[in-house]
């Protein structure tokens, strides 16, 4: 299969220009809809919401015009705030506990792309051999998984983190708890003639083949019943503590921070830091290491560590450490330089998405009005980078 994702700078802006979000917001709910992909860079960190949103913006598009794509980064943004407030509370049912729950597994069925639905049996295998699933479809799986098998969103969600390009902690895990019912005010479900409508399929007599009503079913169906814990590895490249250059300054990159542009121009070491460490806690497939790996090799004089922080600082005692701000670096010590938000000035902890969203539209306008009149920039010269 055919995999969709570039690691060319370039052709990446090429594709945020030619996104239409008229036509996003049209279609975005289907499976063939006009979707952009970006969320992959986003969460590694190569593009921020903030470029995107600008870039939208320099082409001539009004808020009102784009308001459901730019909602979809403030999700992101959303979601990694959360993060920042809860640090590993958001490993646990953050607001409500998932009721009816009877395992902590997760359904064979899934991870074998064997529900008998044929639209998530694909999607499953299409995760497996590209990174990537619609959004749509992350929810019925999702819904599946806990609502209908009855498991606890955790390790259903380690899962499916395991194999996404895009894997962001909080936005997977967040996402999961919002449709069992833990980060939300009610379960999230999808019938037989949702999926059949979004999916562009014509298919009956399934276990969600009935009125919404009936939804969560009494009883899991059989062919959920049987559940397994996964066990997952992260391929790693060999154990790597590099020792720099005394006293200088060291740019740390992780898997959520490639931007390309970051600190660009300037003299120092740079470094992709991998800690065995996180990917023991969280997992990722060889695809997303190898996609991390890619992005790390085009930016000039990388080098790749792989150990903790902790070896590494002591490995360099003299050095100047300077990191962008993200909930996975909080051990870091040094320079935390802060990262480009959709909204800088909305900050916090906010108990809904649309309780943040209602606070960043007043800026995100008065962003627009300056960035329009603003004369374009052209890709070399930008400061920052940024579903």
């Amino acid at each position: 299969m055919h995999n969709p994702f570039t690691t060319s700078y370039q052709e990446l802006v090429s594709l945020i220009d030619r996104i239409d979000p008229v036509e996003y917001a049209k279609s975005r709910n289907y499976i063939s809809g006009a979707v952009t992909r970006l969320s992959p860079y986003i969460s590694r960190g190569i593009l921020s919401t903030a470029f995107v949103y600008r870039r939208m913006v320099r082409r001539g598009f009004a808020l009102h015009q784009m308001e459901k794509f730019v909602q979809e980064l403030a999700w992101r943004d959303y979601f990694q705030l959360v993060w920042n407030a809860k640090g590993d509370a958001i490993n646990q049912d953050l607001k409500h506990t998932q009721s009816d729950k009877m395992n902590h597994e997760l359904p064979v069925a899934l991870s074998n792309a064997a529900t008998g639905i044929i639209a998530l049996d694909d999607g499953i295998r299409s995760l497996y051999e590209t990174g990537y699933m619609h959004n749509h479809l992350r929810m019925y799986t999702a819904s599946v998984a806990t609502n209908v098998a009855r498991s606890h969103w955790l390790q259903p969600a380690r899962w499916m983190y395991y194999h996404l390009l895009d894997a962001d902690w909080a936005s997977n895990a967040l996402s999961w708890q919002w449709v069992a019912g833990a980060f939300s005010s009610k379960k999230y479900v999808a019938n037989q003639e949702n999926i059949n409508r979004y999916a562009g399929v014509n298919q009956h007599g399934t276990f969600l083949d009935c009125e919404y009503e009936e939804l969560p079913p009494r009883t899991v169906p059989d062919i959920l019943k049987e559940t397994h814990l996964p066990e997952y590895h992260t391929p790693l490249p060999p154990a790597n503590i590099p020792v720099l250059k005394p006293h200088s300054t060291v740019a740390l990159y992780t898997a959520y921070n490639l931007d390309p542009l970051w600190r660009a121009g300037e003299s120092c070491e740079r470094v992709l830091l991998l800690e065995p460490s996180f990917f023991q806690r969280y997992p990722m497939c060889g695809r997303t290491i190898d996609f991390i790996c890619a992005w790390a090799d085009a930016i000039p004089g990388m080098q790749v560590a792989v150990c903790e922080f902790s070896d590494l600082r002591r490995a360099n005692p003299t050095a100047q450490f300077v990191f962008k701000q993200h909930p996975s670096s909080t051990h870091f010590t040094g320079v935390c330089d802060e990262r480009e938000w959709l909204a800088p000035d909305v900050t916090g902890y906010y108990p809904s998405f649309f309780a943040f969203w209602k606070h960043c539209e007043k800026g995100l306008k008065k962003a627009a009005d300056n960035n329009r009149s603003d004369s374009p920039v052209s890709i070399s010269a930008t400061n920052h980078i940024s579903e």
